[in-house]
């Protein structure tokens, strides 16, 4: 098991990482999101095992989405989901999906680490769907703070 400061080193890489290639494929926000929600997955499963076989609850800021401000969301809009998958570019998802696994396998931090990694992820792709308002919206480019 790596250190505090590997770890932290770790993450740092995956955060410049993952920031470089959003902005340089100008990823939309909901392709970003169905990758984020692969990994998440994944990693909760393997976490929810690992808590089972110890006895130990799951950390709250691990076990579900961080909670976004409703105020600034969006009106409430049914997408035909369907039309959605049809338009995304499975491609570009592919290369972030491979960006992520390998990063993560490259940096050997800890299954918790990385979910909280990626739920800080989630927290930002699900505050800019929810303030979407109309189809065009979940194919805007994610929008990273310039602090993130």
């Amino acid at each position: 098991m790596t250190g505090g400061g590997e770890d932290t080193d770790g993450l740092v890489t995956l955060q410049e990482r993952t920031v470089n290639l959003i902005n340089q494929l100008t990823m939309p926000v909901v392709e970003v999101a169905l990758v984020l929600q692969k990994h998440l997955k994944a990693l909760m499963n393997t976490l929810s095992q690992h808590a089972d076989a110890v006895g130990q609850p799951l950390p709250q800021r691990a076990a579900a989405p961080w909670p976004i401000d409703t105020e600034t969301a969006g009106s409430e809009s049914n997408f035909a989901l369907e039309k959605v998958m049809d338009i995304v570019d499975v491609q570009r998802m592919d290369i972030l999906d491979t960006l992520i696994r390998v990063t993560l396998m490259e940096i050997d931090v800890t299954v918790l680490d990385a979910v909280l990694a990626l739920r800080q992820w989630e927290h930002l792709v699900r505050t800019q769907l929810a303030q979407a308002t109309g189809p065009g919206q979940l194919f805007s480019p994610l929008a990273i703070p310039e602090d993130w």
